[in-house]
């Protein structure tokens, strides 16, 4: 580890070009809070810079990028995030969710489609206003490029594209068909545009791009507006990007997470038997006993895999119940389901080193010289897996997150959402979707693996960019 011969702000060169690495809670806070001004810039990625040309949201800096901030933000918030609004969609789509993971009818499937249909759902309804059909074409094909998207990012040739990036322009690879990705996406995002343009009521916006477009009308006379089309389609596109692919991933390792420790929600495994006829003469009984479920019973009376009592689902029967849906206000009676979903988003490490940050000024920092424009980066698994704020921090424990009375406790070194300026703008939502969702799911589920658990793995797949859960197979049991 770097950090620990050269200290917490050390200089690491990527290619040709140095970038200034942060290690450590208090050398992040200092530069992202005490200092955000300065370091809010975005720090060069080629392979985004090459089409998003310093628009929209997410790979912008300067003026643009805080003109479509401060804009995104309120029109998120004013169309429900934080709202009550936002949290009918959320549950509304867990519904959807719900009814689409009893077609599985308990077999063994993998869920990556299906959990990235639902929040890809809630963002279109903000950004669109319309939510599509599990099996619409359109929306297939939208959620197999973001996956497929994810999956080159978090590729080592991506890494090489980056720090050598005249590979882009003159080498075949994985970053040709990801930049074919986000042409098609811009095309797709400009034809939503065009429709929005058509039926426009500027006394009744239905969603983001009206609000957009709208934003433009009023500021067509001003040369210097960043207000364009382009970042238009460019900022929906991040949204759009951001606000499914993120969300789905973390839900899809939740899912995994709990099949390998059963002790967590009492889910249980389904031993795995090759041959069709013993698979016919056993029948999984799930049992619950004061709202907890201990494991399955076969035929002969013998029980199966058995974890200890579904803490989580015992607090979900305790404070929800059977009957209604969970909503954002039970979270605050269930310490226990809020320190699970906390340990998971610390446990996987999502983005290791977020986006790459950059100084927006020559400045001095800690002593050191940074020039305006050097890249920044912040390990934020440095502050995930502290080992004084999370004791054993390799292992899954939501006791992370209790004090000893088993209250919820939360720690200023939790930040999968990055921190400072910069911080995800859809941090609300994204927790609002992960509570509902996973909350929705568990009510009306237990949750069994096809696999013997010992040879469940974990590891993820890809993490240079986000941290990729390998392929699994999973049952959903109807309660």
């Amino acid at each position: 580890m770097f950090s620990k011969v050269y200290g917490p702000v050390f200089t690491l060169y990527l290619g040709r070009k140095p970038a200034v690495v942060l290690h450590g809670y208090e050398a992040v806070k200092e530069a992202f809070i005490d200092h955000g001004e300065e370091f809010a810039g975005r720090g060069t990625i080629p392979v985004f810079d090459k089409l998003k040309k310093n628009c929209g949201l997410v790979f912008s800096s300067g003026r643009t990028w805080k003109e479509m901030r401060r804009f995104s933000l309120m029109t998120l918030r004013n169309f429900g995030m934080g709202k009550r609004s936002i949290e009918d969609r959320v549950q509304e789509e867990a519904r959807c969710l719900v009814n689409e993971l009893r077609k599985t009818n308990g077999v063994p499937c993998d869920p990556t489609f299906i959990l990235g249909c639902a929040p890809c759902n809630v963002i279109c309804s903000i950004v669109f206003k319309n939510r599509f059909d599990y099996k619409d074409q359109e929306f297939l094909t939208f959620i197999d490029i973001l996956n497929e998207n994810i999956a080159i990012l978090s590729s080592p040739w991506i890494q090489l594209c980056n720090n050598f990036p005249v590979i882009i322009d003159y080498l075949p690879g994985s970053h040709r068909k990801l930049l074919k990705n986000f042409v098609f996406a811009k095309h797709y995002f400009l034809a939503k545009v065009i429709q929005h343009q058509e039926s426009l009521d500027i006394n009744n916006p239905r969603d983001f791009i009206d609000c957009f477009l709208i934003k433009m009308e009023q500021e067509k006379h001003n040369p210097k507006t960043e207000f364009t089309c382009e970042n238009l389609i460019v900022t929906a596109s991040d949204l759009f990007a951001a606000g499914t692919e993120t969300t789905s991933t973390t839900l899809r390792y939740s899912l995994l997470l709990l099949l390998k420790y059963p002790e967590v929600t009492g889910c249980f495994q389904l031993l795995a038997i090759t041959n069709k006829a013993a698979m016919n003469i056993v029948e999984h009984v799930p049992l619950r006993h004061g709202g907890a479920s201990f494991g399955c019973v076969s035929k002969s009376g013998i029980a199966e895999s058995s974890g200890s009592p579904a803490k989580v689902q015992e607090e979900i029967d305790r404070v929800i119940g059977r009957h209604r849906s969970p909503c954002m206000r039970d979270r605050n009676h269930m310490p226990y389901t809020d320190a699970v979903l906390h340990e998971i988003q610390r446990y996987i490490d999502l983005l290791p080193t977020s986006l790459p940050h950059a100084v927006t000024c020559d400045m001095k920092f800690r002593d050191y010289l940074i020039p305006k424009g050097t890249t920044v980066i912040a390990s934020l698994t440095s502050l995930l897996y502290d080992d004084k704020e999370f004791p054993n921090p390799e292992r899954f424990d939501p006791n992370h997150f209790l004090d000893e009375s088993g209250k919820f406790k939360k720690s200023d070194y939790f930040s999968p959402f990055s921190t400072g300026k910069r911080i995800c703008v859809g941090e609300g939502l994204a927790r609002a979707e992960l509570f509902l969702f996973l909350t929705t799911i568990l009510q009306n589920f237990n949750l069994k693996s096809p696999v013997d658990l010992k040879d469940l793995d974990i590891t993820p797949v890809a993490n240079g960019f986000v941290s990729v859960p390998p392929k699994f197979q999973i049952c959903f049991i109807p309660i």
